[in-house]
C-alpha cells in the first residue's frame, strides 16, 4: 500500500511546475525522496531546488506541502535536500525541448 501511495503523490506532485523553467518538479528531478509512514499516514518529501537561491523556492515548498498535506491524512513535511541539482537528474525526454539530452 505504502508504494501505491507514494507513486499517487509523486503524480499528485506533476502539478507543480517551476516558473522560470516552465517544466514541473518531478520531471525535473526535484522531488529526491517520499516516504509514507502507513501507522500515521503521514507524508515526508524530500526535494531539492535547481539552484540554491531560487526566487520562486519557497513557493514551490509550500505547493509541494500543500499537495502532500491534501494526499496524507496525517500531513506532510517537506525537506530540502543537500543534493546540487544538475539537468542529468530530469526525466528522460525532458530536456529535450532545450538541447540538453
Amino acid at each position: 500500500m505504502t508504494a501505491q501511495k507514494e507513486d499517487n503523490l509523486r503524480e499528485a506532485l506533476r502539478a507543480v511546475v517551476d516558473p522560470e523553467i516552465g517544466l514541473e518538479i518531478v520531471e525535473l528531478g526535484l522531488i529526491r525522496k517520499i516516504e509514507i509512514n502507513d501507522d500515521d499516514d503521514t507524508a515526508k518529501i524530500t526535494m531539492i531546488l535547481t539552484t540554491p537561491f531560487c526566487p520562486y523556492g519557497p513557493a514551490l515548498v509550500d505547493q509541494v506541502r500543500k499537495i502532500g498535506n491534501d494526499l496524507a491524512a496525517g500531513g506532510a513535511t517537506v525537506e530540502i535536500g543537500t543534493e546540487l541539482w544538475e539537468p542529468g537528474m530530469m526525466e528522460e525526454g525532458a530536456g529535450s525541448d532545450w538541447g540538453l539530452f
